[in-house]
């Protein structure tokens, strides 16, 4: 059932995500004498010198403690060739941060396979004109029913909100991907869309929220009556 784009069509998706630098400029002169002495910076403020970011500044402000290089690479790597059907060893142009947040949500459509044994499918739509990929499967459903203690759905806490997880009692033998809380939220973050859709039959309902501006922006959830499958679709780009 699981159709795999080809990786490589990955990186014609996005723009090459960069850090920004800072460009002097050299002096110029026939000695050192002609020279100019170099300008003295003006001394920073305490408040400049010494600063607090929160969490998401900090992910946004050092993208490769969490997700790795934002630089385009080139790697030898296997893939698979859609048109032979076969896997093969190719250079590969690639963001590794671009490749780990894909990475992520990947991984949560594989976990939900240790909790739902009956779950049989999973696609992934990789639409480079669009600029948009998709992940699916037909795993139980997110509960869509109010987190009591956070006041919100428990889809808009899991995947709109840094360091939550259903995988930190440790007492749980798991073989699960995700647990240190980040995850999908990266994912988020770094989108420039990010939706997610969720139903349950245990609960009767589907879920919708899309989230935007490195997730701090997010509409309201849509949630309606539902008797259909479960499942759980993550869309981004």
């Amino acid at each position: 059932c699981s159709r795999f784009g080809r990786m490589a069509d990955i990186r014609s998706m996005f723009s090459k995500m960069s850090a920004t630098t800072a460009n002097g400029n050299e002096g110029s002169g026939e000695n050192e004498t002609d020279v100019p002495p170099p300008k003295q910076n003006k001394k920073q403020t305490i408040e400049k010198t010494y600063q607090k970011k929160s969490q998401l500044e900090h992910i946004l402000l050092r993208p490769d403690s969490y997700i790795g290089s934002v630089e385009k690479v080139t790697e030898l790597m296997w893939v698979y060739d859609s048109d032979k059907e076969i896997m093969l060893q190719k250079q590969i142009e690639y963001v590794p941060g671009l490749y780990k947040i894909f990475d992520e949500i990947l991984v949560n459509a594989a976990d939900n396979k240790q909790r739902d044994k009956r779950m049989d499918c999973i696609k992934i739509e990789i639409n480079a004109d669009d600029n948009l990929i998709s992940v699916w499967n037909n795993g139980q459903g997110i509960p869509v029913v109010m987190h009591k203690d956070e006041n919100m759905y428990v889809p808009t806490m899991i995947f709109g909100h840094l360091l939550t997880s259903s995988n930190y009692n440790d007492e749980e033998e798991k073989v699960t991907g995700g647990r240190n809380g980040y995850g999908a939220k990266l994912c988020n973050i770094f989108s420039t869309k990010f939706t997610v859709e969720t139903a349950t039959k245990e609960y009767k309902r589907q879920f919708k929220q899309t989230w935007g501006s490195n997730m701090t922006k997010a509409s309201e959830p849509r949630v309606k009556d539902f008797t259909g499958d479960d499942f759980t679709k993550i869309t981004f780009s």
